[in-house]
């Protein structure tokens, strides 16, 4: 595609951008259990306004729009209050939880720097459950991630091989409130005074959880401490965009005091421009998301989550107990978000996957990592609720359907092992091109049915498997010609 050589009519810009969507997954429909957070009309309608009011602002200077560094103070002040934080805590807004945890990790690493002149290699502890963006996270700023159990059972962190990986090196400790996973809270106050009895910050990643396990408890859930009420945690990430149903981008990064998070923070004096001082990773960035977070908490207000929060809680525990009733089928851990991980000794999850999604229902895949073997992650938002019936009766069907079949997908080992061998010395990349092609990936396009590409990925070694996938989605990415 070109830049067209004479521009577009509006009507012929919004009938093409409404075109586009024609192989979307039509999420409003509430079957959809991931990705999205059904809001609501009203609510929505309340964010998209407030958006749209601050497309155009910029968030690079904080003295040229004041009234967006008031909204980001409030949002830092609501949120701090959430977590049980005082007037100490402090806090920026970022553009979601993957910004977040960077910024955390950015800030520990530069923290124990200026505390620890002697540090030559940081390394953070992260339980093996922890988002994929504490890796990332670690790629990006030259921080040792050093992997720690869990309970293989429970999935929780195990806190005695923190003790032990916990070193002079350790710069940050990680617990999730909750795992994305399997929806378990990591038993944060054991970590944290951990981390506070070897003078090393802790970080918890709320960024799933922390918004609503405090109206989940207020339900009468059997919540653990997890945020600033635990002496030893110093850093926090909640995601707003997700259970507080703002638009996206929209996160907080949140930190015991200012002496830990001016670390965050960068200013260069150094060049020939305008002063720059940036609190987060982005430098312009558009005022739509922090104004329409800042709304949506408003128009909602703590009645109106406290509403969702009974919803989902209700749903949470019937989806619980309608999958462990399934014959073949078991949650894994005991979830204390209404996020569950399911899976089977008997059926190919991947199979259940693609089967489900023929019935309307779309799940996520979860392959197998560690202790925790391949299974079906479901995240239930607000729109999902009224589905939770129907959804376990397709369930049912589809596991009837899929042991009939024989268990589904069994991808032959030895193919596993001759393809890790072929992408070992695959150095022209041509062999992953074929392999590409034979499953139906490339030109822009992805497989319908995903149960082989997944079953064969499941079967593969991690680093093969990460090759695979760069593979997979740069194919993905790649326009067609044309």
């Amino acid at each position: 595609m070109r830049i067209p050589s004479t521009g577009l009519t509006k009507a012929e810009v919004a009938h093409a951008v409404e075109s586009a969507r024609k192989d979307d997954w039509p999420w409003r429909e509430g079957k959809l259990f991931a990705y999205t957070f059904e809001a609501g009309a009203d609510i929505e309608e309340v964010g998209k306004h407030a958006f749209m009011a601050y497309l155009t602002e910029n968030g690079l200077d904080p003295t040229t729009f004041p009234s967006l560094r008031a909204f980001e103070n409030d949002l830092v002040d609501m949120s701090r209050r959430h977590l049980g934080g005082d007037e100490a805590v402090v806090g920026n807004f970022t553009s979601g939880g993957t910004e977040s945890i960077m910024l955390a990790v950015k800030t520990a690493r530069d923290y124990a720097r200026a505390h620890r002149p002697g540090l030559q290699r940081p390394k953070m502890l992260v339980p093996v459950t922890a988002h994929a963006a504490f890796h990332k996270a670690a790629h990006y700023l030259g921080v040792e991630l050093v992997l720690t159990a869990v309970d293989p059972n429970t999935f929780l962190a195990d806190v005695n091989d923190m003790r032990a990986k916990l070193d002079d090196d350790v710069v940050l400790v990680v617990a999730s409130a909750c795992s994305y996973a399997h929806g378990v809270v990591d038993p944060v106050p054991e970590i944290a005074a951990l981390a506070q009895e070897r003078g090393v910050l802790c970080h918890v990643d709320g960024c799933m959880g922390a918004f609503l396990l405090p109206f989940f408890r207020r339900l009468g859930a059997d919540v653990p401490d997890f945020d600033f009420r635990v002496p030893g945690v110093t850093s926090m990430s909640m995601d707003l965009h997700k259970y507080g149903l703002c638009p996206k981008g929209a996160s907080v990064v949140l930190y015991r005091d200012e002496s830990i998070r001016k670390f965050q923070l960068f200013a260069c004096s150094e060049w020939t421009g305008y002063t720059m001082i940036n609190t987060t990773i982005q430098s312009s960035k558009s005022g739509g998301p922090l104004a329409a977070a800042w709304a949506v908490l408003q128009f909602v207000g703590d009645d109106g989550y406290m509403r969702i929060a009974k919803d989902l809680y209700d749903a949470h525990k019937a989806l619980v107990a309608g999958i462990n009733a399934i014959p073949g089928l078991r949650v894994m851990g005991t979830p204390q978000m209404s996020l569950v991980g399911f899976t089977s000794d008997e059926l190919s999850v991947f199979s259940l996957c693609d089967a489900l999604k023929a019935k309307g229902f779309a799940v996520q895949a979860q392959l197998a990592s560690g202790p925790s073997k391949e299974n079906i992650h479901m995240t239930i938002n607000p729109g999902n609720t009224r589905w939770v019936g129907p959804f376990l009766e397709a369930l049912r069907e589809c596991v009837a359907h899929v042991r009939a079949a024989g268990g589904g997908v069994k991808p032959p080992r030895d193919l596993a092992s001759q393809l890790a061998a072929m992408i070992a010395s695959d150095a022209s990349g041509e062999g992953l091109g074929r392999l590409m092609d034979g499953l139906g990936v490339g030109g822009g396009t992805a497989p319908r049915d995903m149960a082989d590409v997944n079953a064969l990925l499941n079967e593969l070694p991690l680093d093969v498997r990460g090759q695979l996938l760069v593979a997979f989605v740069g194919r993905m990415f790649t326009p067609v010609p044309g």
